[in-house]
Order: structure tokens, then sequence, then C-alpha cells
């Protein structure tokens, strides 16, 4: 594949700023096509963004013979869905995160992609963004000597849309798979994969402590990784204040950062500190967009896979106490 010409089903707020335009920019990468079930929005995008052309059905645009590459930007329930319709139609496929609502599903997109032998690819991009490479690289120099312990928390306080009891497909576990948990602990657990190997084994004790809404609000975990690296991590939603943070601690020294925010990156080494203060790009998926391109050109390779993402499907089943057995 010379040039990627994506077609997007679904052109809701993730395509405004993160990846719509990071699309359009990537060297060898074009939009050509928008998909939204109200038409009207569809059209709308397209004018916006100078996309050719938008859709209301999904399988118009994936039997489009402009597009070559879908980008399935649409809330968890239909990831499956529309995986196996792109797969089918002999197009890759890059999905947003979490990949599906449950591991069963992940592994379904994984075999069907494997079975038509399309590529899949999911939308996180952590692993690619300059920041977290940064820490991938204190890591990996053993700067922190042999690793001890991770320990992560994210802590927020509730959402007023939450308050007011309006509309949010986030919270809402038949369409999310679960809460808050999902959307943000995904991209956690995927990156603290990415940084320090796979995780074998998890689990957790949930909670719904303010009552706003069907998912959980509090969730306690604790997790091993493959080389006995051990993990704990508090994620509350319904918290007096705001924390974002997460500490590597080894034998040497301890880093930490934060995973939604762009604070300094921190190496501690005895009592020398360092910060790294690195940005995040504009259009944040754009240099994971790039990989992804660049693999499908020939030229490169994606650190973000159908079978890495669903590992960290299997971790959240895990801690949410679903009956789960990893695939081999």
């Amino acid at each position: 594949m010379e040039e990627i010409r994506w077609g997007s089903i679904g052109c809701g707020d993730v395509m405004e700023v993160k990846s719509g335009p990071a699309l359009q920019n990537v060297e060898h990468s074009q939009l050509v096509a928008v998909m939204r079930r109200e038409g009207e929005l569809a059209k709308d995008f397209a004018h916006r963004h100078q996309v050719p052309k938008w859709f209301d059905q999904a399988s118009a645009l994936v039997e489009d013979p402009d597009v070559n590459a879908v980008y399935v930007a649409t809330p968890p329930d239909t990831h499956l869905q529309y995986t196996r319709m792109a797969a089918l139609a002999g197009k890759p496929v890059y999905v947003e995160k979490p990949m599906a609502n449950s591991y069963a599903e992940c592994l379904e997109m994984v075999r069907i992609c494997e079975q038509q032998q399309v590529p899949l690819f999911v939308a996180y991009y952590r692993r690619a963004l300059p920041r977290f490479l940064k820490v991938k690289q204190i890591l990996d120099e053993g700067h922190l000597g042999e690793i001890h312990e991770v320990n992560i928390q994210l802590l927020q306080r509730p959402k007023e849309i939450d308050v007011l009891g309006q509309e949010n497909w986030r919270v809402s576990p038949e369409i999310s798979g679960c809460g808050y948990f999902c959307d943000l602990g995904s991209h956690i657990f995927d990156l603290s994969q990415f940084l320090l190997g796979d995780i074998i084994q998890a689990s957790g004790i949930i909670a719904n402590t303010g009552g706003y809404y069907p998912a959980e609000d509090y969730v306690e975990t604790s997790f091993t990784f493959m080389n006995d690296v051990q993990g704990k991590g508090v994620w509350n939603f319904n918290a007096d204040q705001d924390l974002d943070q997460t500490e590597i601690t080894g034998s040497k020294g301890k880093v930490s950062y934060s995973h939604f925010g762009e604070d300094d990156v921190t190496l501690m080494i005895g009592m020398d500190e360092e910060q790294f203060k690195i940005a995040n790009p504009i259009h944040i998926q754009q240099p994971l967009i790039q990989l992804i391109v660049d693999e499908l050109r020939g030229k490169g390779s994606s650190p973000s896979t159908g079978h890495s993402a669903a590992t960290t499907n299997w971790i959240m089943d895990s801690v949410l106490g679903r009956s789960v057995k990893q695939s081999e």
C-alpha cells in the first residue's frame, strides 16, 4: 500500500482533534470518508475538515473502493461488529480503545482479522508519545536498577454530567464495558505493559460509592508482571481531589509521571532529582498513526496491535471479577 486512504466509522469528539487531523497530516495518509448514523453530523464533519465523502451507513463506507483502510471510532460495544465488517472486506483496521467490551470479543476480533489476513491495530497511542518513550528509555537503560513495584493513583472528582444524571455512554456498562475504569484504566494498563512487559495476574475490589451511574466508580487493584514486578493501583472517580500519578520504583531510584496530564517526568536517584518537560503533540494520536501507516507501507511496525490490546482487556476483566482464561 503506497497511500493509506482511511474511512472512519464514527466522527465524534475523538475525531475532532485527537485523530481526524492526524489521519490527514501523516505522510502517505488521507482521510477520504467518514460515517455517522446521523448523516447530517457526518456531512458537517466532512465539510469542516475537507473530507471528500460522508455516509450514514457503515457498509457503504467499508465497500467504497476509495477506502483501503478503516478506522473504527465508535464506542466499544460496536468494535467487534465493525472490525468484522472491515476484515471481511479485506481492509486493515485501526480501532479505538478499549478494544472491545470484553476479552472474548477481543479474541474474536483478532481471529477474524488473522483469518482474513488483514492487520489489526488499536489506538493505545501512549506507546508512541515522546514523554512515555522517555520513561521507557529510563527503564531500558537500567537507571532504576532492578524494578520492584509500580504504584498507580488516578483520582478524579465527580463529573458534572454524571452528577446531573445526563446521558453518558462512558459509564453505561452495556456500551463501554464498565465505567471510567475501562475508559481510562485501559490506557494505564496498556502503557504499563509497554514499559514493563505483560501482566500475568490481576485482581481487584470494585465499588459504586457515589451512585451517580450504574458502573463502578472505585477500583482497587493488585497485579503481577511476567518478570515478578508487583503492581497496585487505585482508580477513584468519586474523589475529593484530582490526582494522576504513577511511580515505578527500583533498587536504585524511581520515576514518576502522569498519564493524562503533561506533568514533568521526574527521575529520582538517591537525593538527585531530574525533571523532563515533554509536551504532547496537538493531535495526540499522530505519532502512533504514523507508525501504523509506515507498517501498512512495509516500512516499519506499530507497537499497538490486536494481540497487545487484547491482553489489556483480559486484565480489566480479571480486575472486575469476570471469569476469563487467557489465550496462549
